[in-house]
């Protein structure tokens, strides 16, 4: 991987991160703002149903940026764009796809057929 495709992907997890991490303000900000006490109790519940999914979100957004974070370590310690599990180039479709892949499709494809057996046993 060339010097510009490194700083193609570094800008481009590193944009995504501050997306995540602005939208991640904008939700504790109005969750600030919102009064959850509302009169009718079905209007309360459909409220906490609503800020209870999107602090789910927000969750597996917190988890998505520790995998960003990862992958701009690879990117200065020049492990990125390699599989974690064949040391094979990870093509750059995928990459453009999935910044953060650690594993070429082929691998990825393969630890989740190993998965899915595994989870029916």
């Amino acid at each position: 991987m060339g010097d510009n495709q490194r700083a193609y992907f570094l800008r481009k997890l590193k944009d995504w991160k501050e997306s995540i991490v602005e939208e991640s303000r904008a939700t504790m900000a109005q969750l600030q703002v919102d009064s959850l006490r509302e009169p009718d109790i079905a209007d309360r519940a459909s409220s906490e149903t609503d800020w209870s999914i999107e602090l789910r979100t927000r969750d597996r957004q917190r988890k998505l940026i520790a995998k960003i974070d990862a992958a701009v370590r690879r990117l200065y310690e020049g492990d990125y764009g390699y599989c974690e599990v064949t040391g094979d180039p990870i093509s750059l479709a995928r990459l453009e796809a999935r910044p953060i892949a650690t594993m070429t499709l082929e691998a990825q494809e393969k630890h989740e057929r190993i998965e899915r057996v595994s989870r029916d046993d």
